[in-house]
């Protein structure tokens, strides 16, 4: 087959991607060196070598980027706004968002057309990895090569800025909206007034709506939404539901929500339960509304009523979304409960909200000394992420470290813990766990155990190093051997003044007489 006869250019492009994921580098140059000598379009070649260098397996994202540019030198191309998006694009889903803004800085420099499509890859890819403070760097870049942004632009920088909480630089885009032809919307002022709203600043987010009357931009949905989300009385609710039906606006699905938690935020419990009765509610809704009543309900401490409403809709067929579960799992946190958990986690089948609904109930089993179920579910969790042994160390730090808040009693627990993860999980017990049962061991002025525990580091292949001399120490004091504390304190470094503050706290409290 002839691949330059292929009509379909995305075909094409396929083709290379499929290349590169299979290393065929000699095909790849073959077939570029064919488009090029039928004097295909420059800017189709540098498209195609993009596919191929995205393509290659395994490969980081600076050492892709210098292939593309390496493809280019051999071949004698220019490079061309369609390949460099193609990085871009790539860079994006790798959240390497330093980059991808180096390549749009590379493509204006050549002259080069930026599109919208690109612009946004790169905000969302700055939200995801929590480069906020990109934006910046971005709107500079907007700025000084005139590129041509519209206003969904500006609602992601907006937003961007509100979340690191620079709401002058916020304010100031919105004044910049008149420099090149563009004008505030809704979903702008939105963008500021949910940041005001998360910081509990009410008087915040109602001056932004004042602003956005004064500037004659008429709000939508969202803005009433979070406005009744936000009230702290039943009059307030009224007010801004009225307001918004003499605007003309449609009751959509985020306002029955709002309803819902606004009712329950003002201790109208049974008003939150009547929203769902709307006959106004699309029926591809309602499930999602209920879940948002069962959250609301939880969060409020009307743990009878979610529950109540939970069990209503399992026997209807239908599932709780994984946020409302999580609240459930969250706020069920008095004893005899566990009966009552263990289904709920069965409820998640999204992986990351299991990840997070296991770990509270794990913490839960810790709390009040279940040990056979804590063994059980840190199995499963083994089980479904034994790939990720940062992820396994952080869960077993937080068992431990609530073991050592914990009041002395816990320490028994925790010693069985450790016994059960190394013989029974085949896991070996990462630092911080054996520092926080050393803690745990000092709390309960435990001396046989604190030695037993600082055995178990030898043991973990864990060199021993100031912090654990310093709780140890600690554990010696607390034991009443002041022989074997004193020796150890010969051997703790005392250059750093926050260890020479922590062992004269420890001689202070546990030394006296």
């Amino acid at each position: 087959m002839d691949i330059t006869q292929i009509s379909s250019l995305d075909c094409v492009a396929s083709i290379f991607t499929c290349l590169g994921r299979l290393l065929l580098e000699s095909y790849a140059e073959k077939f570029l060196l064919s488009f090029k000598a039928c004097d295909h379009e420059a800017e189709n070649i540098t498209n195609f070598i993009g596919s191929y260098v995205v393509g290659i397996p395994n490969l980081a994202v600076e050492d892709v980027i210098s292939n593309f540019k390496n493809w280019h030198t051999k071949l004698g191309v220019t490079p061309s706004s369609a390949g460099y998006e193609k990085l871009i694009m790539y860079c994006c889903e790798s959240l390497k968002v330093h980059a991808a803004l180096e390549m749009v800085e590379e493509m204006c420099e050549l002259g080069l057309t930026v599109s919208i499509g690109a612009l946004h890859s790169i905000l969302r890819a700055s939200d995801e990895s929590c480069d906020f403070n990109l934006v910046r760097q971005m709107y500079s870049m907007i700025c000084r090569y005139k590129l041509k942004p519209n206003g969904e632009t500006f609602r992601c920088m907006i937003t961007l800025c509100v979340k690191m909480k620079d709401y002058g630089g916020a304010y100031d885009m919105l004044s910049d909206l008149e420099k090149i032809n563009l004008t505030p919307t809704a979903s702008m002022y939105n963008a500021i007034m949910v940041g005001f709203f998360r910081e509990k600043n009410i008087y915040g987010g109602l001056r932004v709506f004042k602003q956005m009357k004064e500037a004659d931009v008429q709000p939508d949905s969202q803005t009433f939404s979070y406005l009744i989300s936000n009230c702290d009385s039943e009059e307030d609710i009224n007010k801004y539901y009225e307001e918004m039906k003499r605007s003309g606006i449609q009751v959509s699905k985020q306002i029955f929500m709002a309803l819902v938690n606004g009712y329950a935020t003002c201790g109208q419990f049974e008003k939150a339960k009547q929203v769902v009765l709307d006959q106004g509610i699309p029926v591809k809704c309602l499930n999602e509304i209920k879940s948002v009543l069962v959250q609301s309900l939880a969060s409020h401490g009307q743990l009878c009523d979610a529950f109540s409403i939970y069990e209503e809709m399992k026997q209807a067929g239908c599932s709780l979304e994984p946020k409302a579960v999580i609240s459930l799992i969250e706020h069920l946190q008095s004893d005899e409960e566990l009966s009552r958990l263990l289904p709920l986690l069965d409820e998640l089948d999204d992986p990351d909200y299991w990840f997070e609904g296991c770990l509270r109930t794990i913490l839960y089993c810790v709390r009040y000394k279940h040990l056979r179920p804590t063994l059980n579910l840190l199995k499963q969790l083994r089980d479904k992420i034994c790939t990720d042994e940062l992820a396994l160390e952080v869960i077993f730090n937080q068992v431990f470290a609530l073991i050592a808040e914990s009041e002395s009693t816990h320490l028994q627990l925790g010693l069985d813990l450790l016994h059960a993860i190394k013989n029974e999980l085949g896991l070996t017990p990462s630092r911080k766990s054996l520092d926080f049962l050393l803690q745990a061991c000092a709390n309960a002025k435990d001396l046989r155990n604190s030695k037993l525990i600082w055995k178990e580091y030898e043991a973990a292949g864990l060199p021993y190093n100031t912090l654990s001399f310093v709780r140890m120490y600690q554990a010696l004091l607390a034991a009443g051997d002041r022989k074997a504390s004193k020796i150890l304190l010969s051997k703790i470094p005392k250059d750093d003044p926050h260890v020479r503050t922590i062992i004269k706290a420890c001689n202070t409290i546990y030394s006296r007489g």
